[in-house]
């Protein structure tokens, strides 16, 4: 079974993500460093990839790109802390599929894109 690779700089953050995503069914692996997710990634069976932009060993820019250089093919949803920071057109230029901004209604805008882009076989 293919599973969520979770990547934050966040503890408090990636738990909340992991038993929201397992409540509905899905296998989530947490990760605090880019480097240990590029692993597990590397070794196929992951269908989506949630990462922060803002990660401790590498930005989530460089960690995206990472991905994109491999062709791993796997789809990208970006967690960002504000709307400011950047815009629609910069984080889709990146590759990623959708991004979620971490607050009180996370929850409603990750359901969808996680349904929409998590690939099962």
């Amino acid at each position: 079974m293919k599973s969520i690779i979770h990547v934050d700089n966040s503890g408090f953050f990636r738990k909340l993500v992991q038993k929201f995503l397992t409540q509905q069914g899905y296998v989530v692996e947490s990760f605090n460093l880019a480097k240990e997710a590029l692993e597990i990634i590397s070794g196929g069976q992951v269908g989506l990839v949630l990462t922060g932009l803002s990660l401790p060993d590498m930005e989530g820019e460089e960690f995206i790109q990472r991905i994109m250089d491999y062709s791993f093919n796997i789809p990208i949803v970006a967690f960002t802390s504000t709307e400011s920071t950047r815009t629609d057109d910069e984080l889709i230029d990146l590759g990623i599929k959708g991004w979620v901004i971490k607050s009180g209604t996370w929850q409603g805008m990750l359901l969808p894109l996680v349904h929409q882009h998590f690939v099962a076989d």
